[in-house]
């Protein structure tokens, strides 16, 4: 699949996406996965949730999501690289409530049925701006009212003003989208949306952060 934002970094095929777990873990010297259920136990996910997680990716959202749901709730996850939808399905096989489907975020789309939360883990920075509002339109209109969107992504920072090992490590690893991400005011974007309420906690300095938009 040809990648249709040059610069962009969301889209993982081949060899990384078999691999992408392990590399975070070893990138972030095995901090990648206890910090991530941090945040997932930030979320408050109660055992009737119905959660869709937009660029589910290898399943390990859905794996820790999980035991958090009971019989009645359930996972749906959304990914557009056939690479991690194959590491997603062998990860997942055991769960009869959590499912992906092959599924851009970046243009309008409905899939028929609303959720009470929706996630975006370390997706939303990796566009332009224009598509960043459409994938928050999309995760707006999937939810019910009262539903909460869950943004998991970098916090708003000057990277002119961090130390110059993080300045150094995020221009190696970042894609051209996310020098812009970094200094838009989410909780604005988040309004023009039409969510009612924004909640953030930050992670790391400010470096990191939740957003919970509530619609």
């Amino acid at each position: 699949m040809v990648n249709p934002y040059p610069g962009s970094k969301v889209l993982i095929q081949g060899w990384m996406a078999r691999w992408y777990d392990n590399l975070l873990d070893i990138f972030t010297l095995g901090f990648y996965t206890p910090f991530l259920k941090r945040v997932i136990r930030d979320m408050g996910i109660t055992e009737d949730d119905r959660i869709l997680d937009f660029g589910a990716g290898t399943g390990k959202n859905a794996c820790l999501m999980r035991k958090y749901l009971g019989t009645r709730g359930y996972f749906l996850g959304l990914d557009v690289s056939d690479d991690m939808i194959q590491v997603f399905k062998k990860r997942c096989r055991v769960f009869k409530n959590v499912e992906i489907k092959k599924q851009g975020i970046d243009k309008p789309f409905h899939l028929g049925e609303l959720f009470t939360k929706v996630f975006i883990s370390f997706v939303l920075h990796g566009f332009p701006q224009d598509v960043r509002m459409v994938i928050l339109k999309n995760a707006f209109n999937h939810l019910e009212p009262g539903g909460s969107l869950f943004i998991f992504d970098y916090g708003e920072f000057r990277l002119s003003e961090t130390s110059f090992v993080f300045r150094t490590v995020f221009k190696m690893i970042e894609c051209i989208y996310a020098f812009d991400f970094i200094e838009r005011n989410l909780e604005e974007m988040l309004k023009k949306t039409g969510f009612r309420e924004v909640h953030q906690k930050y992670y790391l300095g400010g470096k990191l952060r939740l957003v919970n938009a509530i619609k």
